[in-house]
Order: C-alpha cells, then structure tokens, then sequence
C-alpha cells in the first residue's frame, strides 16, 4: 500500500480518474444522492489517497478557508472498503498534512452524522445541530491544534 499526497496538478489523469470514480460510486450512486460532485474545490485542495495495485482504497481532499487562513476543511473523506482502517489512514495524513503545510490552529469538516464516532476517534467534536446536506443528515465538527 502506498499514501499519496498530491496537489491537483500534481494529480495524473488517471489518479484524478479513479477519485472522482470512487466519489461517484459511494457519494452518488450507493447512497442515492443526485449532486455535483465536482465543486471547483479540487482544484485548490490537497488530495490525500491510499491505493494498492487494484487502486483507491480511500481517499480525502484539505484545503484552506478562504475565509480564515488558520483554518483548513477536510471533506470527501471516503474509503472503498469499510471497516479495514484506510479511511483512517487518510484522516491521520489529512490532519497531519493540515498542520505541517498550512500550520492549521483548527481543522473543521462536515461530517454525515452516521460517522461521527470515526471522527471523534481522531479529536474531532460535534459543533453544530443536524442539519440536511444533498438530503443527507450532516454535523459540523472541528478539531483544534
């Protein structure tokens, strides 16, 4: 297995591919969510992956705020496989990567409320109510340095 961190360009046409393949399959098709999954974000976002010969394992993006230079987003936090520890493995890089490049004081993300055991395992807490994403239950939840 190998951890990738690319920024867009960095990205190969093929890397890009199988993330947005990978999105489109959980995000869109498994949990029968009609939205657009590219954002204009991606461009702009560290991409963080973990793949073995057969591909994407799991994957998430970062990126800074525009609105607060100290605070950095993780989101399309998603693993191919679930229950083997890869979408761990790529929230650790995401946090890691959030406080060593962008020298982040707090990391927030929207997290479907289903997962936020996952995410507390990793510091994160509950900072808002319940609210409807794309028809899917979400709570904000943030992590300070």
């Amino acid at each position: 297995m190998e951890l990738i961190t690319r920024t867009f360009p960095q990205l190969s046409t093929e890397e890009l591919y199988d993330i947005m393949v990978l999105r489109s399959e959980v995000f869109v098709v498994e949990q029968n969510c009609v939205y657009l999954d590219p954002d204009g974000i991606d461009k702009d976002s560290l991409h963080v992956f973990l793949r073995d010969e057969e591909g994407i394992l799991a994957y998430a993006r970062l990126f800074v705020k525009s609105t607060d230079p100290l605070t950095v987003q993780i989101g399309r936090v998603v693993a191919k496989v679930r229950r083997k520890g890869y979408g761990t493995v790529v929230l650790r890089e995401c946090i890691r990567q959030a406080e060593a490049c962008f020298g982040a004081e707090e990391i927030i993300l929207e997290a479907q409320t289903y997962a936020r055991p996952f995410y507390e395992a990793e510091g994160f807490v509950q900072t808002s109510e319940e609210f409807l994403e794309d028809g899917i239950p979400h709570i904000c939840m943030k992590r300070a340095k």
